[in-house]
């Protein structure tokens, strides 16, 4: 499938139910409410909050996943936004804002901050 084609179908499939009608705002803060789950199951994966087992919390990380994309895909067409156009730019930009090459020393960086933080709240809480 293509974007496009998804974006094309949705508007109708909206459309067809009188949802195309909602307000934009009103989506945006499904798509709020939708990535408030996808953060619950990311930290269950991740092991911050209890999880049943990672076979079910991944299938379910997918639906809410699928959710979020349809509103976001949602408030693309409400504004006239042609996503596939608008990932092809996105793809542009990160090319030209980082290079191959910045990767691993942005990378270091991060992961010595994630270190310091750990070893502050080691120390913290010894």
């Amino acid at each position: 499938m293509h974007i496009s084609e998804y974006q094309k179908w949705l508007e109708e499939w909206d459309r067809a139910r009188g949802w195309d009608r909602v307000l934009p705002s009103h989506t945006l803060v499904h798509a709020l409410e939708e990535m408030g789950e996808v953060a619950r199951l990311v930290l269950e994966l991740e092991g911050y909050k209890p999880a049943e087992d990672e076979e079910s919390v991944r299938a379910a990380l997918a639906e809410e996943l699928s959710d979020v994309f349809v509103f976001l895909f949602k408030l693309a067409y409400q504004y006239d936004i042609d996503v596939e156009s608008a990932l092809r730019a996105g793809q542009i930009k990160a090319d030209r804002r980082y290079s191959v090459e910045d990767g691993p020393p942005e990378l270091e960086r991060y992961w010595a901050a994630q270190e310091r933080i750990r070893a502050r709240l080691k120390r913290k809480n010894s």
